[in-house]
Order: C-alpha cells, then sequence, then structure tokens
C-alpha cells in the first residue's frame, strides 16, 4: 500500500510534498507548535456571521457556503473544531462530530468572534463546548476509569479531564469536520477507509492533527475510530504504541456493552448481541498496558 500521508503531511517535516491546492494552504500555514490549526475559520467566518438562529437550532438547513464537500448521499460541513492542544497526554477520538457539535460549535465561535475574540481564543472556546456532555461523559469516564486511565495521569478520576485537568485532554475526530450520510450523523458507512472522498478527509485533515500530538496517547471510542487509527499509523502519521483501543463506544444506545465493560452487568445477563469474550479481553490488554507505563522511566514508544 501507498503511503498516502506522506502526500500531505506537515511540509516541515517534507517540504516537496505534491498535495492538493487546499491541502498546500492548510499544510503551508501549519507549524507543530501552534496550539490549533486555525486557518479555515477565516475563510469561513463571514458564512458564519450571516447564520440566522433557525440555522444554528438546526430548524433550517446551514447555507451551501460552509459545505466543504457533497458527494453522492455524502455532504461534509465545516466545523470549528481545529483548536490542537498540543500540551495534551491523552487525545479521545471520535468518528466524526454530529449535528449537535456541529450547531453548537458554530454558536459558540460565532457568539466569541462576535465578542472580539482572537481567531485562537474562539477556536478553543468552540472546542469546549459539549464535548463529551450528558450521559455520554458520564459513560465516558467509567470507561477510562476502569480500564485505569486516570491513576496512569495520576487524577483521582478521569472526571477531572473534564474539569481542573482539562490541560491533559484533547478530543477530536477521525473525520474532524461534520459528515452526514443521507442527512443522517456518518456511522461509518460507507467505510472511510475505502471511500476515496472520506479517505482523503481523514489525511488532510486528522493526520496533520495526530502528526502535532507525537507524545499523547489516542484512545479510540469505538471500532471504526479505531481500525482509522490503525491505518494511519501504518501511514506514518502516529506510532501503533500510542494507539489504546478497545473501549466500547460511550453512547447510550451502547449501554449494555458499557455497562459489562466496567462490571455493573453480570457476563450471564448479557444478550447475543454483546461479544463478551472480546470485550474482556479488550479490558484486560488495555489495563496490562497502563499499568506497565506506571512503572517509573516507561514511554509510550
Amino acid at each position: 500500500m501507498p503511503n498516502d500521508f506522506a502526500a500531505v503531511q506537515n511540509p516541515y517535516r517534507m517540504a516537496n510534498a505534491s498535495v492538493s491546492p487546499d491541502s498546500r494552504f492548510i499544510l503551508g500555514n501549519l507549524r507543530t507548535d501552534a496550539p490549533h490549526l486555525g486557518l479555515m475559520l477565516p475563510r469561513f467566518a463571514p458564512a458564519i456571521s450571516q447564520l440566522s438562529n433557525t440555522q444554528l437550532s438546526g430548524l433550517t438547513p446551514l447555507g451551501r457556503d460552509l459545505q466543504l464537500f457533497r458527494d453522492g448521499d455524502l455532504e461534509c460541513w465545516y466545523t470549528p473544531f481545529e483548536h490542537i492542544n498540543v500540551a495534551a497526554k491523552i487525545v479521545l477520538v471520535g468518528i466524526t462530530p454530529g449535528q449537535t457539535q456541529l450547531l453548537n460549535g458554530l454558536r459558540e465561535v460565532r457568539a466569541q468572534l462576535c465578542r472580539g475574540s482572537s481567531v485562537a481564543d474562539a477556536l478553543a472556546a468552540a472546542k469546549l463546548v459539549g464535548a463529551f456532555s450528558g450521559n455520554l461523559r458520564q459513560h465516558l469516564v467509567a470507561l477510562l476509569d476502569n480500564a485505569g486511565f486516570h491513576t496512569w495521569l495520576g487524577l483521582p478520576s478521569a472526571l477531572d479531564l473534564f474539569g481542573s485537568a482539562h490541560g491533559l485532554l484533547h478530543t477530536t475526530s477521525v473525520l474532524r469536520h461534520a459528515v452526514f450520510y443521507k442527512g443522517k450523523n456518518y456511522n461509518g458507512t460507507p467505510n472511510m477507509l475505502r471511500h476515496p472522498v472520506l479517505r482523503r478527509h481523514l489525511l488532510e485533515h486528522f493526520a496533520v492533527e495526530a502528526a502535532n500530538l507525537q507524545h499523547a496517547m489516542f484512545v479510540p471510542l469505538g471500532d471504526k475510530a479505531a481500525a482509522a487509527l490503525e491505518f494511519l499509523s501504518g501511514e506514518g502519521a502516529l506510532s501503533r504504541a500510542q494507539i489504546f483501543a478497545g473501549l466500547p463506544h460511550p453512547s447510550p444506545a451502547n449501554i449494555e456493552r458499557i455497562q459489562f465493560f466496567t462490571g455493573q452487568k453480570p457476563q450471564s445477563a448479557l444478550s447475543g448481541k454483546t461479544n463478551a469474550a472480546k470485550l474482556i479481553s479488550a479490558r484486560t490488554s488495555l489495563q496490562q498496558r497502563l499499568r506497565a507505563l506506571s512503572v517509573p522511566g516507561a514511554q509510550l514508544s
């Protein structure tokens, strides 16, 4: 398989990379020590400022001037989650922002810009809004704590990542801008690694983001995000040692797997839809790897 990432990686590492005009614009303005990419927001700020309250509440469609691409039943919209916390020790990785996250982000970045905030501050604020909120956050914290991530981070609980220890956390998605399929939140179909447009989006956005987080641990939420990270490790965007896969997705729709993984539901009570052996293996592997990192001098690589 050719190394697709080599064509779009940071030009500070590969000055003569052959990339698309859009990628060259993004990469040409990227510094690996920058706290955010922050390069697309100026392009979309005029359109964001014109959004109506009905558009921002989801009652009427967004304008096409915020659309990054449309390919058949797939649509992708600019999402202002470009901030990168390069100091993060742990990166939580979803598939793509959903409609709620997209609208919350657009609302916040518009409010920030109207108040005169800088691009950097506006993007940082937009990233914080609604990150794994509600039941999703509750389930996520339980999963992280059960595996032992909080111990490795030196925290009483992973809940602190969303409070006093937020500087240790970076949240993102393998398809960083919101993707929809047939008008609904994209859930992994069609396969992003086989679909040329989605694959390019993965490489041009998330792969560059990952390259700025070389010392962080990446925790994919669910199998689809994990598969994308494994692919990118083969492309050189991050090392396989950085990937700590195995957590079930924290969505309330996945409650049985969450409850079994966290010890709240016995194996005897599981339905036929839950693969207990797979979850036990994943949990054991994560716990062992995290314990090994607690040894003085242990590193991800």
